[in-house]
């Protein structure tokens, strides 16, 4: 290595000054090092080793993580919770189905590396543009046997480097994996928020410091960290975009992003990816606090429900609507349960009774098929995990 820097300081090309330090090593074999290739055959093809090995690694995060929601959705497949959109309470929803959503997801992204792989893992001999003039006729031949010595597959066609779409491909699938986790983290952030806490990733109470001032802080850390990596590694997409562009057989300018590019996105994911299994293979959840941030409207989370169970006692979908709006706007503005002002309005005890309110005012009762959407989920998940 001291023999290379020492000849790129004086040519300023670090491939050539790769080569003339073997050549120098060689002997009489000396003339054959780098005959008829150009510095990308090499370059390209030492990067598809490498997409190779770091794709595995990913992959292998991936599958674990995997594993660690499919056990958190069938452990916490019936426990209930307010489902929140737009920030605000919605229906009922349960743990189960937010991890096995997560796990489907993840399920995609292991799905998109095993696919891509075959147009991402590419190598080349083809020369200067592409032609393998320098090569000959044995052009073909040599690409052939070079690839299966490294257990690789040629580009199906290059001109100096491998067309760059396959590498936006890759940074896309890794920004997507960070995308995923950049959900989870901001699940976790706004979940383990003071007033919400109800879940928490894990704290360690004898030594971890939440704040140089405040001592009483559990600050989310590994989710902040998650999402500010994520923030780095889906902008990256857009380098990887521009370097598509190349200017006829190729021009300099993917050259020094992509001595960036590529290892950054590849750490970052790696790190985000590590974190998420922390967080996740340590995660607490409060079934006091998700019991009371159910109840915290007074039943308004099942104005949907009263209203399925007004319809099916022959009240007009819409009718039966608007008259929970306006009981919902009048439990809200006097800050008494739903379940009060339903029993007090002729027009729903006319058709429900007392019982049938308190039954469709019941979270437990309104989470759909969320149980069996869950062990569909997994029992899928696991079969796939079994094949690999």
């Amino acid at each position: 290595m001291e023999r290379v820097k020492e000849i790129e300081a004086e040519i300023h090309h670090d491939l050539m000054a790769v080569v003339k330090a073997l050549t120098e090593q060689c002997g009489e074999a000396g003339k054959y090092i780098h005959l008829g290739a150009t510095s990308y055959d090499i370059i390209d093809t030492a990067n598809a080793l490498q997409f190779r090995d770091g794709l595995a690694i990913v992959r292998r995060d991936l599958f674990e993580i995997e594993g660690i929601l499919l056990d958190l959705a069938e452990e916490h497949k019936r426990t209930v919770a307010v489902g929140r959109t737009h920030g605000q309470h919605a229906v009922p929803i349960t743990y189960g189905l937010k991890f096995a959503l997560w796990a489907t997801e993840v399920r995609r992204h292991i799905e998109r590396i095993d696919e891509a792989k075959k147009r991402i893992c590419l190598g080349k001999m083809t020369g200067a543009v592409g032609t393998q003039a320098s090569f000959g006729k044995t052009g073909p031949r040599i690409q052939r046997l070079v690839m299966k010595d490294l257990g690789l597959k040629p580009a199906p066609l290059s001109n100096q480097v491998v067309p760059r779409d396959v590498y936006a491909e890759l940074i896309s699938i890794l920004a997507m994996i960070a995308a995923t986790f950049d959900k989870i983290g901001k699940e976790f952030r706004n979940l383990m928020r003071t007033e919400i806490m109800e879940i928490s990733e894990p704290f360690a109470e004898k030594k971890q410091v939440g704040s140089s001032t405040m001592p009483h802080k559990r600050n989310p850390i590994n989710a902040e960290n998650i999402c500010g990596l994520a923030r780095v590694v889906k902008s990256n997409i857009f380098i990887a975009l521009e370097n598509v562009s190349l200017e006829h057989e190729r021009d300099l300018t993917n050259s020094s992003a992509e001595r960036a590019l590529i290892p950054e996105t590849f750490i970052l994911t790696d790190e985000i990816l590590k974190r998420a299994k922390k967080i996740l293979g340590g995660i607490v959840l409060y079934p006091e606090n998700i019991r009371r941030n159910l109840e915290m409207t007074g039943g308004m989370e099942m104005a949907e429900s009263v209203m399925m169970a007004l319809t099916r006692k022959g009240m007009g979908r819409q009718e039966a609507h608007e008259l929970l709006r306006r009981a919902s706007v009048k439990a809200f503005n006097q800050g008494v349960p739903l379940g009060e002002v339903l029993k007090g309005d002729k027009e729903v005890t006319a058709l429900l009774t007392e019982k049938e309110i308190d039954r469709a005012l019941d979270p437990a009762a309104y989470i759909g098929t969320a149980v069996r959407q869950v062990t569909a989920a997994v029992r899928s998940i696991r079969e796939k995990r079994k094949r690999g």
